[in-house]
């Protein structure tokens, strides 16, 4: 298919071209990352410099979580498969459509095995344009179209060599460019904003339910000499993961201050001590070592609820933008759209997750869904679904070419009263909330990116300028 095909609507004055000419023509070039034989499973290190794999790409960014490290001695053996600012990355297997412009914070990284290096050095086109442009719909549509394989799509240098590209003039391209970008880096603060929520909820719940750092507080208290109200006021500091008094003040200056927190904030005051007073102040032995005293004991398969869908979707059955997100097992979660009924209803109060078979992910949903295969729906059974929840991560170890759901239900979990998983859930509650609002604020600027881009491609519209990170645009009269 001709660039005149993809887009036959371009202006004039937009010339045609190949990315492997456009990569040659700037002294850049198409390039696979390692084989397997360069760069084996025994060669990744814990700490090093990243490879980037298939799983990492994503549209908006690199995917940092779980990134494979080679050492700074593979990185110089293999120094041909590094990757610089404005290199875009593509999966050579898989998903293959996507593709990820790498910016100054992974310069210097390694295109690691399974992924293939876009290098065009700026000049005749800028890489933001030319990211923006190869995340184009029918640009996607045509290297899936191209990929081989007949079980699953392979993508190779030859192919994305033939890649019809158009190249705007300078101006038009850096506004296209400017466009996408502005968008794409809102998209992505989002993103590490929900993160860092992530973050706090996850500490969170390894203090209570972990490490018992509230019920380790109050038996040092005792432990101490100290009261049964000092223990409650130690339990308290804990909780609140903030310096309510400092280290070494006494249990009369502690309480003072505290004391102060209840003139001031007395719902704050009162929630925080309810809570203290759930947790106990002795442990106990259990089949998991010491756990706080009346706490149980259960496997994971019988504190779960597993949710059957009535039809599981396929990439096909899917649209870039709709009502209902489908989830996948992928790294990116997220598979497409349908605008039907949805087979799952979920909302911040009431959440559901999923857990991938094959990958192990697991991913919370607030919001109505569908799932595609190999993706198990699931609910806390007894315990609230945002504990539950929570309380599965970390719990099995992938491993690859298996299925892992019979061993997970197996597994023990700590069981905690029942109050307790209960306030646990009230507590984030109003983060994943914040969380939830965040993810539709991407996912509307998701669309209204996708939406935009085709129109500027095609020259009907230009970019006049920006405003709060979304473009703002006028028709073109003369094209």
């Amino acid at each position: 298919m001709s660039a005149e095909a993809l887009f036959p609507s371009i202006p004039a004055h937009w010339k045609l071209t190949t990315l492997g000419e456009l990569a040659k023509a700037s002294g850049g070039g198409i390039q696979t990352g390692p084989f397997g034989s360069q760069l084996h499973a025994s060669d990744y290190v814990n700490n090093g410099i990243p490879s980037i794999m298939p799983k990492n790409i994503s549209v908006d960014s690199i995917l940092t979580d779980d990134i494979a490290r080679v050492s700074s001695e593979d990185i110089t053996r293999l120094s041909k498969y590094k990757v610089h600012t404005g290199d875009i990355i593509y999966s050579r297997r898989g998903d293959v459509e996507k593709c990820a412009r790498i910016t100054q914070e992974e310069n210097g990284w390694l295109c690691g095995t399974g992924c293939l290096r876009v290098r065009v050095f700026p000049g005749e086109v800028s890489t933001e344009y030319l990211h923006a442009y190869l995340c184009h719909p029918n640009v996607r549509e045509w290297i899936v179209r191209h990929a081989v394989g007949a079980t699953m799509p392979n993508l190779n240098t030859s192919i994305l060599s033939a890649l019809p590209v158009i190249v705007p003039s300078k101006s038009e391209m850096e506004q296209i460019g400017s466009s996408w970008l502005s968008i794409s880096e809102k998209i992505l603060i989002n993103h590490q904003i929900n993160q860092t929520l992530e973050q706090i909820a996850q500490a969170l719940f390894k203090s209570w339910f972990v490490d018992f750092e509230p019920v380790k507080a109050k038996i040092a208290a005792l432990k101490a000499g100290g009261s049964e109200e000092d223990a409650l006021l130690a339990a308290m500091q804990a909780i609140s993961g903030t310096s309510l008094f400092d280290a070494d003040a006494s249990a009369a200056g502690a309480a003072e201050q505290l004391a102060r927190l209840q003139a001031k904030q007395p719902r704050k005051y009162a929630e925080l001590r309810a809570t203290a007073e759930m947790f106990p102040s002795t442990m106990q032995e259990s089949e998991l070592g010491e756990i706080p005293e009346g706490w149980d004991i259960q496997q994971i398969g019988e504190i779960l609820d597993r949710l059957k869908p009535k039809k599981r979707y396929t990439k096909k059955q899917v649209t870039p933008t709709g009502q209902t997100p489908v989830f996948e097992q992928g790294s990116d979660i997220l598979l497409g759209f349908h605008n039907g009924i949805p087979g799952f209803i979920a909302t911040s109060e009431d959440p559901a997750f999923i857990f991938g078979d094959h990958t192990c992910i697991i991913h919370l949903s607030c919001q109505n869904f569908d799932v595609s295969q190999n993706v198990i729906p699931l609910k806390g059974k007894v315990r609230s679904t945002m504990w539950t929840y929570y309380a599965l991560q970390g719990k099995q170890t992938f491993q690859d070419y298996r299925r892992h759901w019979a061993e997970l239900v197996v597994k023990p979990v700590i069981y905690p009263p029942n109050a307790l998983c209960k306030q646990f859930s009230e507590t984030i509650n109003s983060s994943i909330r914040l969380k939830e609002q965040l993810d539709q604020e991407a996912k509307s600027l998701s669309e209204i990116r996708d939406l935009l881009l085709p129109k500027l491609l095609s020259g009907q519209l230009s970019v006049s300028g920006t405003a709060n990170c979304v473009p703002e645009v006028e028709e073109v009269t003369d094209v």
